[in-house]
């Protein structure tokens, strides 16, 4: 007689690891580091044993690693042809514009930079040459007074 238990909640019909690990993920990854830290406080080898299964489920990298991988599914699905050329073409068309913009605007922000850059260091010139004018007129008198 084969059990399917796969549409039940984690509270019926379950072990208590598979309740214990359902409780960890319904409180996050900071739960999941807390066990492995009581784990290795208490008895270093079930620490080890949570940071390997950790490791080897992926809850270490749960979040990150989602994330990537939808971020490169969309851009790979972006460049699928959808089998209608009129919108294939528009679509192209949209694309190259959005990035010619994109490009354009870069390039307006590094003169926007470069333009600050000057801007900044034209006034520390500028300071620095009050600075340095009434000290030389008063090495100036100085010279003159010893003389």
């Amino acid at each position: 007689m084969t059990s399917y238990t796969t549409n039940l909640p984690p509270t019926q019909h379950q072990g208590w690891l598979a309740k214990s690990e359902a409780w960890l993920d319904a409180r996050g990854k900071g739960a999941w580091i807390a066990t492995m830290v009581l784990g290795f406080v208490f008895f270093w080898p079930v620490g080890l044993a949570i940071l390997a299964y950790m490791i080897w489920s992926k809850r270490m990298f749960k979040s990150g690693c989602r994330n990537r991988s939808t971020h490169m599914h969309r851009g790979f699905h972006a460049m699928k042809s959808s089998g209608n050329g009129a919108f294939d073409a528009y679509k192209a068309d949209t694309l190259a514009r959005l990035e010619q913009e994109q490009t354009d605007f870069e390039s307006f922000l590094a003169r926007l930079r470069a333009a600050k850059d000057k801007a900044e260091f034209d006034e520390f010139m500028e300071e620095r040459s009050r600075k340095v004018s009434p000290e030389e007129g008063d090495e100036d008198e100085r010279a003159a007074g010893q003389a």
